[in-house]
Order: C-alpha cells, then sequence, then structure tokens
C-alpha cells in the first residue's frame, strides 16, 4: 500500500487481518468446535477448521480489512512480499494451521516427507505436524509411533489378522501436551481431544487402519497400506520434548513449544499488554495468532482489531502492530 505525504511516498506497512476458516465434515468429528470456539459453519460433525490455508483443499477468506471476502490465496498471490524474505516469494504459504475436534478415534496414518511427495505424488510438501492439546477428556490417549521396533513383513501379518493396535504406542494425553510428529510416523488422535495442529502446508494422508468402519454411505474408506509402508519409519521411538520454559515478561508470557526446520510455534499468554515493537521488533516474516483462550484488542499504527477465542490473525511480514492488550491465550506461529 502506498500513500503520500509532503510531496514524497510513503511505503505504509501492512495492517493485520482475520481470517475465516474452511470446514471439513469428517465421520470422526464432534460439536466442540462450534461450543468451544463459537465457529458458525454450517456443518454437523464439525471435525476440522482450517484456520490458516491456502491450499486448494480448504482455502482461509479475508474476514477483515480492504481485502476483506478475498481468499488468502489470493491475497498472498497479490503480495507475496507479506510472506517474508524467510520463506518462498511466489505466494505459497508453507503452513497450514487447523483446529481438530475428536469425537470418535481419527485412523492410524502416516504422512510422507517432503521427498517422497514430490517424488511419486508431484505435490510441493511432504506432512510434518505438531499438536497442541486444547481438551481432553480424563480418559483419552492418542497413537504415536510402534511400541517396538517392526518390520515390514510383520505389518502385513497385523494387518491382515487385524491385530495392528496391538503392536502401537498408545500415550494418554492432558490439556497443555505438545507432540511433533516427523513425517513417516504412523500416529492417530484419539477420541475425546480438542486440539490445535501446526503443520506443512500439505493434505497428503496416507491410511492403515480405520475399525472397519463405513461412511455415511455405507463403505469403507479407502486404505493406503503399500504408499504407507513406503514412507513408515519402523522404528519404536517416544515423542520428542520440545516444549521450553515459560518466560516471563513485562505484561506477558511467552514458552517456546515447538521449533522444527518447517514452522516455529510458541504460547502467547497476555496478562495485561505485549509491547509488540519490544517483542517482534519489525518482523521479516509472516505470523499467524490464533485466539485460543481470552480476548483482547491488537493496535496498529492506524487501527485497532478485536479478536476473541477461536479468532485466527494473518501478520503480513514488516506489518504496523504496536500492541496487544487484554487477557488471552495465542498460539503463535512462523514459518
Amino acid at each position: 500500500m502506498i500513500a503520500h505525504s509532503n510531496g514524497g511516498i510513503d511505503m505504509t506497512k501492512p495492517e493485520p487481518f482475520l481470517l475465516q476458516p474452511a470446514g471439513k465434515d469428517y465421520l470422526w468429528g464432534g460439536n466442540r468446535l462450534h461450543t468451544l470456539f463459537g465457529k458458525q459453519l454450517p456443518l454437523h460433525p464439525l471435525a476440522e477448521t482450517w484456520e490458516c490455508s491456502t491450499h486448494p483443499d480448504g482455502c482461509s477468506i479475508v474476514a477483515s480489512g480492504i481485502d476483506k471476502g478475498k481468499t488468502l490465496a489470493e491475497v498472498l498471490q497479490q503480495h507475496p512480499e507479506f510472506l517474508g524474505t524467510k520463506v518462498s516469494t511466489t505466494g505459497d504459504l508453507p503452513v497450514l494451521v487447523k483446529l481438530i475436534d475428536a469425537a470418535k478415534d481419527l485412523s492410524v496414518q502416516v504422512h510422507p516427507d517432503d521427498a517422497y511427495a514430490q517424488q511419486y505424488e508431484h505435490e510441493p510438501n511432504g506432512k510434518t505436524e505438531m499438536w497442541y492439546i486444547l481438551e481432553a477428556e480424563p480418559e483419552a490417549s492418542l497413537i504415536y509411533g510402534f511400541s517396538k521396533p517392526m518390520q515390514p513383513e510383520q505389518l502385513d501379518t497385523c494387518l491382515k489378522e487385524n491385530t495392528i493396535l496391538s503392536y502401537l504406542q498408545k500415550i494418554p494425553v492432558k490439556k497443555g501436551d505438545v507432540f511433533l510428529i516427523p513425517a513417516g510416523t504412523v500416529h492417530a488422535i484419539g477420541a475425546g481431544i480438542v486440539l490445535a495442529e501446526i503443520q506443512q502446508s500439505s493434505n497428503l494422508t496416507y491410511r492403515l487402519y480405520d475399525y472397519n468402519r463405513t461412511d455415511a454411505t455405507g463403505k469403507k474408506r479407502p486404505l493406503h497400506i503399500e504408499k504407507a509402508k513406503a514412507v513408515i519409519q519402523f522404528s519404536a521411538n517416544q515423542p520428542p520434548q520440545t516444549k521450553q520454559p515459560m518466560q516471563q515478561k513485562d505484561g506477558y508470557q511467552v514458552q517456546c513449544l515447538c521449533k522444527c526446520p518447517y514452522f516455529c510455534t510458541t504460547l502467547l499468554t497476555i496478562q495485561t499488554a505485549c509491547d509488540w515493537t519490544d517483542y517482534q521488533p519489525d518482523s521479516d516474516t509472516f505470523q499467524v495468532l490464533l485466539c485460543i483462550s481470552g480476548s483482547g484488542t491488537m493496535q496498529t499504527k492506524e487501527n485497532a482489531l478485536s479478536f476473541q477465542k477461536g479468532d485466527c490473525i494473518f501478520l503480513p511480514a514488516h506489518c504496523s502492530m504496536k500492541t496487544l492488550t487484554g487477557t488471552a491465550e495465542l498460539l503463535q506461529i512462523t514459518g
């Protein structure tokens, strides 16, 4: 954006803007994204909301500002500089941010890495992801890798004998837990969990096991066993510990939850106010803020943007942010 001032040209910094998500009504979903986060999408169940996405399978819509009504993909194609200097300048957002409500168990699945995705699927990205647990019922758990090393021949046998679940590592979860799931890790979200998922911008999923259930038409969902076997890490691994200690600042707290080659996720807790010019001075990369509790106001040089639990905000690189005020928890994501 360009503004004329005193006969010269002043390059005005871009403004943050709210996003409206795309929704998915997968058969394992529930209703808690409606009740907990105020999502107004007319889907029942509402399994996932793709809060910040330029993926063609579900693109976010700009919900405030001068580009209101456009897709995020359109805006970033028009303004690739919004992504900053640390990522590709083609306008392709490298991350995808979701909210997920698992009323039932998800399929046991695995995602490919970049090399496999590019060679065999002709897609630019594989899928490494992380989960931040927002709500969990008392007995909730998830599947993370194998309980002991597995060989491909063993996998064939236990899939044929329907005993695969006894070879998978089941981990109890609670609110606030963090899990990094590198590409190639067999995994599944268990029933009773609501979480935020931050991932590479990819929708490549290979189902290994789906509990022999059927969809609304009575058909079993397809499995992708051969592709899954080609990308699975067959070793037994514990989830890496990625969460760092909380740091107290003046009016807010910050805690790095996960940093990997594809994204960095930080928990930002606003207690009274956060001076953004001190916390993130002239950031040269895009940022995404997902409000997971509370509410507040984002003050820029010219405007104020209010937000509440469930809102997702896109901050272009070098945006005009000055302060965050209120009482809120936000996930801050950068590429």
